[in-house]
C-alpha cells in the first residue's frame, strides 16, 4: 500500500511511503485486541482501594450492654459492623490486576490495529519537522492544514520531540508519543494516526 507524505502546510510533497502489508496488511484480530486492551487498562488500575475490617477499626472492645434482657439483639463491641463507625463487612482489599499476556498475542494485537487503521484510511504520513520554540498555535495549524483539527488524533514520532509535546500537550483530542511508546489501546483510541517520515521507516524497516 502506497501512502503520500505531506509537510506541515499540510501539502503534498510528491513523495510517497509504502507500508508493508505484513504490518499494515494482515486481516485483523478482534479477540487478540481486546485481550491486549484489556491489560493495558488491567495494569493502569492501582488496586490501592482499601476499607477497614472489625480487627482494623479503632475502639474500645467493651462489651456495651448486658447480654440478655434488653430485648434486642446481643452487642459485643462497637467496632462491630452493625453499628456506624464500626469494620465494614467483606470490604476492598489492595488487588493486583495485572495478568500475563504472550508477547505473540501483543504482537498481533499491534498488527490487526494498524491494519484496520490502514483499511480505514486513518494513517497520515508527516514530514519530519522541527519546532524551535513550543507554540501551540503552530501546532494547532497543523492540524488544520492536515483536516484533522476536529480529530482525535496521535502523533508518531522516532525520537522524543520536546517541543512538539510541549505544544501539543494542552489539546484534550492530540496525544503526541514515540515508536516505542506506540501501544494497541493508544491505536484503537485515536481516529486517525500521524507518523512522521522517520518514524514509519523504522517501522516498515526495523
Amino acid at each position: 500500500m502506497e501512502i503520500a507524505v505531506y509537510n506541515k502546510e499540510g501539502k503534498d510533497t510528491g513523495r510517497t511511503v509504502s507500508l508493508d502489508d505484513a504490518i499494515f496488511g494482515i486481516e485483523p484480530n478482534d479477540h487478540a485486541i481486546y485481550l491486549d486492551v484489556k491489560q493495558y487498562l488491567a495494569n493502569q488500575r492501582q488496586g490501592t482501594h482499601k476499607s477497614k475490617e472489625r480487627w482494623e477499626v479503632r475502639g474500645s472492645t467493651r462489651k456495651i450492654k448486658r447480654q440478655k434482657g434488653t430485648g434486642t439483639a446481643r452487642a459485643g463491641s462497637m467496632k462491630s459492623p452493625v453499628f456506624v463507625g464500626g469494620g465494614r463487612i467483606f470490604g476492598p482489599q489492595p488487588k493486583d490486576y495485572s495478568f500475563k499476556l504472550n508477547k505473540k498475542v501483543k504482537q498481533l494485537a499491534r498488527l490487526s490495529a494498524l491494519s484496520y487503521k490502514a483499511k480505514n484510511q486513518g494513517i497520515f504520513v508527516l514530514e519530519d519537522f522541527q519546532m524551535e520554540t513550543p507554540k501551540t498555535k503552530e501546532f494547532v495549524e497543523m492540524q488544520k492544514n492536515l483536516h484533522i483539527a476536529d480529530k482525535k488524533s496521535l502523533f508518531v514520532f522516532a525520537e522524543p520531540n520536546n517541543q512538539v509535546y510541549l505544544s501539543s500537550r494542552n489539546l484534550q483530542k492530540t496525544k503526541v508519543i514515540t515508536l516505542s511508546g506506540l501501544n494497541t489501546y493508544n491505536i484503537m483510541d485515536a481516529s486517525v494516526l500521524v507518523f512522521s517520515e522517520s518514524s514509519i521507516s523504522k517501522i516498515c524497516n526495523p
